[in-house]
C-alpha cells in the first residue's frame, strides 16, 4: 500500500514539472499560450501543403504559425536567431504581408501579428497605416519588375543614381556595353 502510494505522490510531482515545463516552453516560443493552432509551417508540429496566396495582389507566403484567439486570426512569425530591441523593418513587412494574406486567402482581417524573436516578442498592429504602406512597396516592386533594364536587373535603367549599387550587380557588365 505504501509503494502505490509513493508512485502516486511521483506521478503527481512529474505531471507538476511537466505543467511548469510545458508552459515556460510556450512562453518562450512567442506563441499565445492558451490559443489554438490552426495553421503550421515548422516541421515541429505539421507540414502544411498550401500557401496562403492573393490573386488580386499576385502574393504567396506561408506564416510559421496561424494561431485562433479569441479576437480572431493572428499570423506569427518566429525568428529564433535574431535578438534586436526593435523588430526590423523587413521582419515588419514580412508579417503585414501574412496579415494581407489571411484578409484575402481565408477572409479574415487579423487585428495584429506576433514577431517573435530569440529574446523578445513583438506584436504589430495590423491597421490602415500599415496596409497602404505594404501596398506602396508592392507596387514599387513590381514597377521595377516591369521596367528592368536587363533580365535579372532590377532597377529601371542602368543610368541610375546607385553607382555603388550597380557596380556590385552580377548583371553590371551586360547592363554597360
Amino acid at each position: 500500500m505504501v509503494w502505490l502510494i509513493t508512485i502516486a505522490f511521483i506521478l503527481i510531482v512529474f505531471g507538476f514539472l511537466f505543467t511548469l515545463w510545458s508552459k515556460k516552453a510556450a512562453n518562450s516560443s512567442g506563441l499565445p499560450f492558451q490559443y489554438r493552432i490552426v495553421y503550421s509551417d515548422t516541421g515541429g508540429w505539421k507540414q502544411v501543403e498550401k500557401s496562403l496566396y492573393s490573386a488580386r495582389y499576385n502574393l504567396i507566403g506561408k506564416p510559421d504559425y496561424i494561431v485562433k484567439t479569441r479576437t480572431g486570426l493572428i499570423p506569427v512569425e518566429v525568428k529564433p536567431k535574431r535578438i534586436a530591441p526593435q523588430p526590423y523593418y523587413s521582419d515588419i513587412l514580412q508579417l503585414a504581408a501574412y496579415c494581407l494574406l489571411l484578409e484575402e486567402d481565408w477572409q479574415e482581417k487579423p487585428a495584429y501579428g506576433i514577431l517573435r524573436y530569440a529574446e523578445q516578442t513583438f506584436r504589430i498592429e495590423w491597421n490602415s497605416t500599415l496596409r497602404t504602406e505594404l501596398l506602396e512597396i508592392i507596387s514599387e516592386m513590381r514597377d521595377l519588375e516591369k521596367y528592368a533594364a536587363t533580365p535579372g536587373c532590377k532597377l529601371p535603367e542602368p543610368n541610375h543614381d546607385m553607382t555603388k549599387r550597380c557596380l556590385n550587380c552580377g548583371y553590371y557588365q551586360s547592363c554597360h556595353k
